[in-house]
């Protein structure tokens, strides 16, 4: 129990069965993040009307083809935000960031780009997409924090902005189609923030379910959701604790050299919308065209798309064997073509490609540091963790940090008094 928060019997028949099955470990996180969130909302406004949670998420194949119209394999993880909000009776609105220990005073109905504090841009930008949708929304109190470590590819910038596009529908009871609550969430994150990213970390984020896979295809934005079967194996992330100053601009510099290749490959096909288009063939009748360097980029992708596509067929039939070579496969082409990995991730890429307990292994996110995704048999990931440590330590000269991941479910309601529902006991 945490501050009169209490169990309740009254749920909504589309969401028992995962309350069931997931309140211990839901009621496990809710004593460390989202009881520090919901005690420090106490202390500064009183008991909280809403409260949700946004995970994280990794993506198991299909880096960098979001913005290209690609498939990609993304899922939720237990690395989450939660928020805290309550209706404000002033004119004004607060939202404080546990994190930072700062807080800002916004007009709701006005809000604009602030130049410092840099976290408040991710909330302000979907307020901003909230008004100009008609979405005015009332004065309100905030309190968010969350246990995903920043840097590490696994997506805490959308987690931060579902999740507030999340709770303000529910706080305001304006039953907003998922699917606006991302174009919202992304928009902020293309305007506010300045990352041009696709849609998939805030598909993951409000999409996902426990223990499955998404595959979506960003271009007709159609999904399925494929058990991934885990029993005698283990998803860990290895955080390489870099995170190289080229990350952000690099990666809107790898989207305008993809759209550089598609204006010119346009030219022979005017068929051609986007590198979803393109076959290897096509590519490299066209090499002089576009030149080596768009040219791998371009070949990076295309093969990442056919990649993803035989992958489902690989985790349809609980293969992860040959799911896990292509990982291999894609980390070699994010690397060497599409050249946004870095010597920590590589090292890290290598040292499980050397280890059979390991069935695969690949940089994750947009690059130049952050983790890498493996997949390594129970019995052998503990020893095979220590040691890599050890090595990484004696490389690099400072510490590899593993973390442990389930797949979990995407954005969803803790407490919500104004609907008498609630998962805390």
């Amino acid at each position: 129990m945490i501050d009169g928060y209490l169990f309740k019997v009254t749920i909504s028949l589309t969401t028992q069965s995962y309350l069931v099955s997931n309140l211990s470990s839901n009621l496990k996180l809710v004593e460390s993040v989202c009881e520090r969130v919901v005690s420090k909302f106490n202390e500064l406004f009183g008991e909280a009307d809403v409260i949700t949670r946004s995970p994280g998420r990794i993506n198991l194949l299909g880096e960098h083809v979001d913005y290209n119209d690609g498939f990609v394999m993304p899922a939720a993880i237990n690395f989450s935000t939660y928020f805290c909000l309550s209706e404000s009776r002033s004119s004004t609105s607060r939202i404080y960031s546990l994190k930072y220990n700062e807080s800002i005073e916004i007009d709701s109905y006005n809000p604009q780009r602030l130049n410092k504090p840099v976290w408040a841009n991710f909330l302000l930008g979907v307020l901003r997409q909230l008004v100009d949708r008609g979405y005015n929304t009332k004065p309100f109190h905030c309190v968010f924090d969350g246990d995903i470590p920043t840097g590490a590819g696994l997506s805490s910038s959308a987690s931060v902005e579902c999740g507030f596009v999340y709770s303000l529908n529910e706080l305001n009871d304006w039953r907003i189609p998922k699917k606006d609550l991302m174009d919202i969430a992304q928009w902020s994150e293309h305007f506010y923030v300045g990352v041009k990213c696709g849609i998939m970390d805030q598909f993951a984020s409000v999409m996902s379910i426990k223990d499955s896979v998404v595959v979506l295809d960003c271009r007709s934005m159609e999904y399925r959701y494929l058990p991934l079967s885990l029993t005698e194996h283990k998803l860990v992330l290895f955080d390489s604790k870099v995170k190289h100053s080229l990350v952000d601009s690099e990666y809107n510099v790898r989207r305008e050299e993809c759209e550089q290749g598609v204006e010119i490959l346009k030219k022979i096909n005017p068929t051609i919308k986007s590198l979803r288009d393109v076959t290897e063939s096509m590519l490299a009748d066209s090499k002089a065209l576009v030149g080596n360097k768009i040219f791998d980029r371009c070949l990076y992708v295309v093969q990442e798309i056919s990649r993803v596509q035989h992958a489902t067929d690989d985790i349809a039939k609980n293969n992860l064997m040959a799911f896990g070579k292509k990982m291999f496969e894609t980390h070699e082409g994010l690397s060497k073509l599409y050249q946004v990995s870095c010597p920590e991730l590589d090292f890290l890429v290598d040292e499980a490609h050397a280890n059979p307990s390991v069935l695969g292994s690949r940089m994750m996110g947009g690059g130049f540091g952050g983790c890498t995704i493996n997949i390594i048999k129970k019995t052998a990931m503990q020893k095979f963790v220590n040691d890599l440590k050890v090595k990484y330590a004696n490389r690099f000269g400072f510490e590899m940090v593993p973390y442990y991941v389930t797949i979990e479910e995407g954005a969803h309601t803790v407490v919500n008094k104004t609907k008498n529902f609630s998962i805390l006991a």
